[in-house]
Protein backbone atom coordinates (compact mmCIF):
# COMPACT_ATOMS: atom_id res chain seq x y z
CA UNK A 1 0.00 0.00 0.00
CA UNK A 2 1.25 3.53 -0.97
CA UNK A 3 0.82 6.37 1.45
CA UNK A 4 0.71 9.54 0.31
CA UNK A 5 1.29 12.72 2.04
CA UNK A 6 -0.88 15.92 1.21
CA UNK A 7 -0.15 18.90 2.45
CA UNK A 8 -2.35 22.34 2.04
CA UNK A 9 -1.69 25.42 0.54
CA UNK A 10 -0.94 27.31 3.47
CA UNK A 11 1.08 24.13 5.20
CA UNK A 12 3.46 24.58 2.03
CA UNK A 13 3.76 28.16 2.25
CA UNK A 14 4.83 28.10 6.28
CA UNK A 15 7.32 25.07 5.68
CA UNK A 16 8.86 27.51 2.40
CA UNK A 17 9.24 30.39 4.28
CA UNK A 18 11.04 28.57 7.58
CA UNK A 19 13.49 26.48 4.73
CA UNK A 20 14.58 30.17 3.22
CA UNK A 21 15.18 31.68 6.80
CA UNK A 22 16.49 29.08 8.31
CA UNK A 23 19.01 27.59 5.12
CA UNK A 24 19.50 31.35 4.19
CA UNK A 25 20.60 32.07 7.51
CA UNK A 26 23.02 29.68 8.94
CA UNK A 27 24.31 31.67 11.53
CA UNK A 28 20.57 32.07 13.08
CA UNK A 29 20.98 28.45 13.89
CA UNK A 30 24.79 29.05 14.92
CA UNK A 31 24.01 32.11 17.85
CA UNK A 32 20.69 30.18 18.91
CA UNK A 33 23.11 27.25 19.90
CA UNK A 34 25.41 29.31 22.18
CA UNK A 35 22.53 30.69 23.96
CA UNK A 36 21.13 29.04 26.93
CA UNK A 37 18.01 28.90 29.38
CA UNK A 38 18.63 30.03 33.63
CA UNK A 39 16.49 29.19 35.66
CA UNK A 40 15.70 32.79 37.51
CA UNK A 41 13.30 31.84 40.26
CA UNK A 42 11.55 28.44 41.18
CA UNK A 43 8.36 30.05 42.64
CA UNK A 44 7.02 33.62 41.86
CA UNK A 45 3.59 32.50 43.90
CA UNK A 46 1.25 32.92 40.65
CA UNK A 47 0.65 31.52 37.90
CA UNK A 48 1.29 34.43 34.94
CA UNK A 49 -1.51 34.13 32.58
CA UNK A 50 -0.97 38.05 31.67
CA UNK A 51 2.28 39.67 31.65
CA UNK A 52 3.48 43.02 30.70
CA UNK A 53 7.18 44.21 30.70
CA UNK A 54 7.68 47.61 32.07
CA UNK A 55 9.75 50.72 30.91
CA UNK A 56 11.15 50.98 34.46
CA UNK A 57 12.75 46.95 33.82
CA UNK A 58 10.02 45.56 36.29
CA UNK A 59 7.22 42.77 34.59
CA UNK A 60 3.57 42.98 36.36
CA UNK A 61 1.84 39.82 36.05
CA UNK A 62 -1.33 38.54 37.32
CA UNK A 63 -4.01 35.71 37.61
CA UNK A 64 -7.22 35.07 37.77
CA UNK A 65 -8.52 35.59 41.53
CA UNK A 66 -11.27 32.90 41.64
CA UNK A 67 -9.17 29.61 41.60
CA UNK A 68 -8.42 29.85 45.59
CA UNK A 69 -5.58 31.26 47.79
CA UNK A 70 -2.18 32.00 45.26
CA UNK A 71 1.51 30.64 47.16
CA UNK A 72 2.70 34.49 47.91
CA UNK A 73 0.92 36.14 50.90
CA UNK A 74 -0.12 39.96 50.21
CA UNK A 75 2.20 42.14 52.60
CA UNK A 76 0.97 43.62 55.68
CA UNK A 77 -1.77 41.45 56.66
CA UNK A 78 -4.06 42.80 53.81
CA UNK A 79 -6.42 40.63 52.30
CA UNK A 80 -8.73 40.94 49.54
CA UNK A 81 -12.16 41.05 50.20
CA UNK A 82 -14.77 40.24 47.20
CA UNK A 83 -18.46 38.94 48.25
CA UNK A 84 -18.84 38.21 44.86
CA UNK A 85 -15.70 36.05 44.85
CA UNK A 86 -16.71 32.58 43.51
CA UNK A 87 -14.48 30.84 45.63
CA UNK A 88 -12.79 33.06 48.70
CA UNK A 89 -15.03 36.05 49.54
CA UNK A 90 -12.11 36.87 52.08
CA UNK A 91 -8.74 36.01 49.99
CA UNK A 92 -5.06 37.06 52.05
CA UNK A 93 -2.80 35.84 48.99
CA UNK A 94 -2.04 37.96 46.16
CA UNK A 95 -2.57 37.34 42.39
CA UNK A 96 -0.58 39.77 41.15
CA UNK A 97 3.12 40.45 41.99
CA UNK A 98 6.02 42.42 40.31
CA UNK A 99 9.26 40.86 39.18
CA UNK A 100 12.36 43.44 39.39
CA UNK A 101 14.75 42.39 36.60
CA UNK A 102 18.10 44.18 38.14
CA UNK A 103 17.95 42.40 42.17
CA UNK A 104 15.74 38.92 40.38
CA UNK A 105 13.22 39.45 43.13
CA UNK A 106 9.21 39.51 43.45
CA UNK A 107 6.99 41.69 45.17
CA UNK A 108 3.28 40.97 45.90
CA UNK A 109 0.79 43.14 44.60
CA UNK A 110 -3.23 43.54 45.14
CA UNK A 111 -5.38 42.94 42.28
CA UNK A 112 -9.39 44.15 43.44
CA UNK A 113 -11.57 41.86 40.94
CA UNK A 114 -10.88 38.96 38.42
CA UNK A 115 -8.66 39.68 35.54
CA UNK A 116 -9.43 36.04 33.82
CA UNK A 117 -9.12 36.64 30.14
CA UNK A 118 -8.63 39.95 30.44
CA UNK A 119 -7.34 42.21 28.18
CA UNK A 120 -5.23 45.62 28.48
CA UNK A 121 -2.52 48.41 26.55
CA UNK A 122 0.37 50.76 27.61
CA UNK A 123 -0.57 53.95 27.75
CA UNK A 124 2.31 56.40 26.31
CA UNK A 125 3.08 57.67 29.57
CA UNK A 126 4.13 54.14 30.20
CA UNK A 127 0.93 53.21 32.28
CA UNK A 128 -0.88 50.42 32.40
CA UNK A 129 -4.31 49.82 31.76
CA UNK A 130 -6.13 46.60 32.11
CA UNK A 131 -9.86 46.04 31.11
CA UNK A 132 -12.31 43.58 31.42
CA UNK A 133 -12.13 39.98 32.83
CA UNK A 134 -14.85 37.99 34.42
CA UNK A 135 -17.36 38.07 37.17
CA UNK A 136 -17.11 41.58 39.09
CA UNK A 137 -14.17 42.38 37.19
CA UNK A 138 -15.94 42.50 33.57
CA UNK A 139 -16.51 46.32 33.53
CA UNK A 140 -13.80 47.26 35.95
CA UNK A 141 -10.55 49.29 34.61
CA UNK A 142 -7.38 48.63 36.84
CA UNK A 143 -4.39 51.23 36.12
CA UNK A 144 -1.01 50.07 37.22
CA UNK A 145 1.79 53.26 37.30
CA UNK A 146 4.85 51.70 37.44
CA UNK A 147 7.65 53.23 40.08
CA UNK A 148 10.86 52.77 41.21
CA UNK A 149 10.27 52.84 44.72
CA UNK A 150 8.07 49.48 45.24
CA UNK A 151 5.34 51.67 46.62
CA UNK A 152 3.04 51.26 43.35
CA UNK A 153 -0.54 48.94 42.91
CA UNK A 154 -3.30 48.45 40.96
CA UNK A 155 -6.02 51.21 41.58
CA UNK A 156 -9.41 49.96 40.14
CA UNK A 157 -12.52 51.92 38.62
CA UNK A 158 -15.04 48.94 39.21
CA UNK A 159 -17.34 50.40 36.37
CA UNK A 160 -14.43 52.19 34.31
CA UNK A 161 -16.24 50.30 31.19
CA UNK A 162 -19.63 50.87 28.97
CA UNK A 163 -19.96 46.94 28.26
CA UNK A 164 -18.74 43.68 29.62
CA UNK A 165 -15.63 42.74 28.38
CA UNK A 166 -14.18 39.06 28.49
CA UNK A 167 -11.80 38.15 25.93
CA UNK A 168 -11.19 41.55 24.28
CA UNK A 169 -8.90 43.23 22.52
CA UNK A 170 -7.14 47.01 23.46
CA UNK A 171 -4.73 48.69 21.27
CA UNK A 172 -2.78 52.13 21.85
CA UNK A 173 -4.52 54.70 19.81
CA UNK A 174 -2.42 58.15 18.17
CA UNK A 175 -4.22 60.43 20.09
CA UNK A 176 -3.31 58.35 23.78
CA UNK A 177 -6.38 56.69 23.97
CA UNK A 178 -7.02 53.41 23.90
CA UNK A 179 -9.57 51.18 21.45
CA UNK A 180 -11.17 48.17 23.56
CA UNK A 181 -12.95 45.52 20.76
CA UNK A 182 -14.92 42.86 21.20
CA UNK A 183 -15.09 40.44 23.67
CA UNK A 184 -17.02 37.61 24.27
CA UNK A 185 -20.57 38.43 23.06
CA UNK A 186 -20.08 41.94 22.86
CA UNK A 187 -20.22 42.83 19.07
CA UNK A 188 -19.39 46.58 19.62
CA UNK A 189 -16.20 48.34 20.59
CA UNK A 190 -15.50 51.31 23.11
CA UNK A 191 -12.68 53.73 24.05
CA UNK A 192 -10.78 54.55 27.19
CA UNK A 193 -10.69 57.26 28.91
CA UNK A 194 -13.60 58.28 28.12
CA UNK A 195 -14.06 62.30 26.27
CA UNK A 196 -17.73 62.49 28.50
CA UNK A 197 -20.68 60.85 30.29
CA UNK A 198 -22.01 60.31 26.86
CA UNK A 199 -19.28 58.34 25.05
CA UNK A 200 -20.80 54.72 25.19
CA UNK A 201 -20.00 51.82 22.53
CA UNK A 202 -20.52 51.49 19.86
CA UNK A 203 -21.81 48.54 17.00
CA UNK A 204 -19.34 46.91 15.00
CA UNK A 205 -21.13 44.49 12.58
CA UNK A 206 -18.06 42.84 11.47
CA UNK A 207 -18.14 41.30 14.85
CA UNK A 208 -21.57 39.84 14.83
CA UNK A 209 -20.54 38.25 10.62
CA UNK A 210 -17.59 36.19 12.16
CA UNK A 211 -18.83 35.05 15.73
CA UNK A 212 -20.11 30.97 14.77
CA UNK A 213 -22.67 30.09 17.15
CA UNK A 214 -21.69 28.24 20.25
CA UNK A 215 -17.71 27.93 18.84
CA UNK A 216 -17.08 31.71 19.11
CA UNK A 217 -13.88 31.86 16.79
CA UNK A 218 -13.71 35.95 16.68
CA UNK A 219 -12.35 36.35 20.26
CA UNK A 220 -9.46 38.08 21.23
CA UNK A 221 -9.41 39.46 17.76
CA UNK A 222 -6.18 40.51 16.33
CA UNK A 223 -5.58 44.77 15.94
CA UNK A 224 -3.14 46.70 14.35
CA UNK A 225 -2.99 50.80 13.31
CA UNK A 226 -2.05 50.50 10.15
CA UNK A 227 0.27 52.98 8.14
CA UNK A 228 -2.60 55.38 6.98
CA UNK A 229 -4.13 55.81 10.58
CA UNK A 230 -6.99 53.01 9.73
CA UNK A 231 -7.33 50.19 12.08
CA UNK A 232 -6.41 46.53 10.74
CA UNK A 233 -9.14 44.42 12.34
CA UNK A 234 -8.91 40.06 11.85
CA UNK A 235 -11.45 37.76 13.50
CA UNK A 236 -11.84 34.12 12.67
CA UNK A 237 -10.60 34.19 9.17
CA UNK A 238 -11.23 37.28 7.73
CA UNK A 239 -10.24 40.76 8.36
CA UNK A 240 -11.34 44.59 7.80
CA UNK A 241 -9.63 47.76 7.99
CA UNK A 242 -11.22 50.04 10.11
CA UNK A 243 -12.08 53.80 10.29
CA UNK A 244 -12.22 53.93 13.98
CA UNK A 245 -12.86 57.91 14.01
CA UNK A 246 -15.98 57.78 11.60
CA UNK A 247 -16.81 54.11 12.19
CA UNK A 248 -16.57 52.98 8.81
CA UNK A 249 -14.97 49.91 6.78
CA UNK A 250 -12.44 51.49 4.64
CA UNK A 251 -11.94 47.48 3.09
CA UNK A 252 -12.64 44.03 3.51
CA UNK A 253 -10.45 41.44 2.76
CA UNK A 254 -10.82 38.07 1.36
CA UNK A 255 -11.41 35.12 3.50
CA UNK A 256 -8.04 33.45 4.27
CA UNK A 257 -7.12 30.57 1.88
CA UNK A 258 -8.72 27.24 3.55
CA UNK A 259 -10.90 29.31 5.35
CA UNK A 260 -10.28 27.72 8.62
CA UNK A 261 -10.27 30.30 12.04
CA UNK A 262 -7.26 31.67 13.40
CA UNK A 263 -8.05 33.69 16.37
CA UNK A 264 -9.13 32.82 19.57
CA UNK A 265 -10.20 30.23 20.04
CA UNK A 266 -8.46 28.26 17.21
CA UNK A 267 -5.42 30.53 18.37
CA UNK A 268 -2.66 31.64 15.52
CA UNK A 269 0.79 33.36 15.95
CA UNK A 270 -0.14 37.16 15.07
CA UNK A 271 3.04 39.77 13.99
CA UNK A 272 3.09 42.78 12.25
CA UNK A 273 5.84 43.59 9.42
CA UNK A 274 6.30 47.22 8.98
Amino acid sequence: MVHTLVLSAVFRRHLLLFLLIFFTHPNILTRAADGRWDLLLSNIGISAMHMQLLHTDRVVMFDRTDFGRSNISLPDGKCRRDPNDTVLPVDCTAHSVEYDVASNSIRPLMVLTDVWCSSGAVMPDGTLVQTGGFNDGDHAVRIYEPCRNSTCDWREISRGLTQRRWYATNHILPDGRQIVIGGRRQFNYEFYPKTSSADGSYNLPFLVQTNDPRIENNLYPFVFLNGDGNLFIFANNRAILFNYLNGSVVRTYPTIPGGDPRSYRARALQFCFH
